[in-house]
C-alpha cells in the first residue's frame, strides 16, 4: 500500500466511517473516498467483523485499497474499556487484527465509564497499553450524553492515564451541542489531540433524542451554524498535526447521493482549511 496510515498529517483528509450509512458497500465507500481525494477511511470494527465472516477482509480488501490508494486510517470504536463486566474482548481482538494488517494509526474510544475518574484513568491507560502493542494511538471522545461530557472530562482521564499514545478526540458536533466553550478546547495540549472529527449543523436540535439528531442532521463544514473557523483556528494554534476526519453523519434518504455527499464533505473541509 502506497499510503501509510501512520504517515498521515494535517494536510490529509480521512472519511470517517459514519459519514455514510453503516451498511454502505465497502467497495463503493473506498471508491468514493478516493474520487474525492481522501487519503484514508475509517472502518467500524463491526463492519470489519462482518467482512471477515464473509471472507472479504483479507486479500480481496487489500487489493481494493491498493487499487484506489486509500488507507484504513481509523478504527471505530471501543466502548466497554471502563465498565467491569462488559465484554468487548471480541471487538478489541478485531481491532488488533485491523491494526496489524493495515498499520492503522488511530483507534477511537468512548464512554461511559463506571466508578471514579481515577478508575477511568487507570482503565484508559490499560487500553492504551494494549493498543500500543499494535502501534495505535487512542483518542477518547467526549459525548454530552455520557459521563465524559466535555473536553475537560476527557483530558482529566487522559492525563490520569498518562500514556504517550493516549489523547482526546475533538468532534465539533459534541463541542457545539455540548459545552460550546472554546476555552476547554484551548486548554488541550496539542500533543494530546489525537483525533479530530469535523462537520456542521444547526445549533438548535432538530430531534429530541441527542444520538438520533447527531446521526441524521449533520452537514459539511461551513454549511451549518457551527463556529467552524474558530475551532479550526484553535486547533491549529495548539499545533495539531493529525489528519482532519470528516464525520458528517446524515440521513441520505431524501438528501444528496452518497457520491455527492462525500465530494461535498471534502470540498467543504478544504475550503474551511483555507
Amino acid at each position: 500500500m502506497t499510503i501509510r496510515p501512520r504517515d498521515l498529517t494535517a494536510n490529509d483528509l480521512v472519511l470517517s466511517y459514519f459519514s455514510l450509512p453503516r451498511r454502505h458497500p465497502i467497495e463503493d465507500r473506498i471508491a468514493l473516498a478516493a474520487a474525492a481525494g481522501f487519503a484514508g477511511i475509517g472502518l467500524f470494527i463491526g463492519e470489519y467483523q462482518r467482512l471477515a465472516a464473509e471472507g472479504r477482509a483479507g486479500a480481496w480488501l487489500d487489493e481494493l485499497l491498493d487499487e484506489h490508494q486509500i488507507a484504513v486510517a481509523e478504527i471505530e470504536v471501543v466502548s466497554s474499556w471502563a465498565r467491569p463486566g462488559s465484554d468487548d474482548h471480541g471487538f478489541e481482538l478485531a481491532a488488533w487484527e485491523m491494526a496489524d494488517r493495515w498499520e492503522c494509526r488511530y483507534m477511537q474510544a468512548i464512554g461511559p465509564f463506571d466508578g471514579s475518574f481515577d478508575d477511568a484513568g487507570r482503565a484508559f491507560g490499560a487500553l492504551c497499553d494494549r493498543a500500543g502493542e499494535h502501534g495505535l494511538v487512542v483518542g477518547l471522545e467526549f459525548l454530552p450524553f455520557t459521563n465524559i461530557v466535555d473536553a475537560a472530562d476527557a483530558l482529566r482521564i487522559v492525563e490520569t492515564a498518562d500514556r504517550d499514545n493516549g489523547g482526546v478526540c475533538v468532534d465539533i458536533w459534541h463541542h457545539e451541542r455540548g459545552a460550546r466553550d472554546l476555552s476547554l478546547i484551548a486548554a488541550l495540549p496539542g500533543s494530546r489531540i489525537l483525533g479530530i472529527q469535523m462537520n456542521d449543523g444547526p445549533l438548535v436540535a432538530q430531534l429530541s433524542d441527542y444520538k438520533e439528531d447527531c446521526l441524521a442532521n449533520r452537514v459539511p463544514p461551513g454549511q451549518g451554524e457551527f463556529a467552524v473557523a474558530d475551532l479550526v483556528a484553535c486547533l491549529r494554534e495548539r499545533g495539531v498535526t493529525v489528519p482532519w476526519s470528516l464525520e458528517v453523519c446524515r440521513d441520505l434518504t431524501n438528501g444528496p447521493s452518497p457520491a455527492v455527499h462525500v465530494q461535498q464533505c471534502a470540498d467543504a473541509m478544504r475550503l474551511a482549511l483555507r
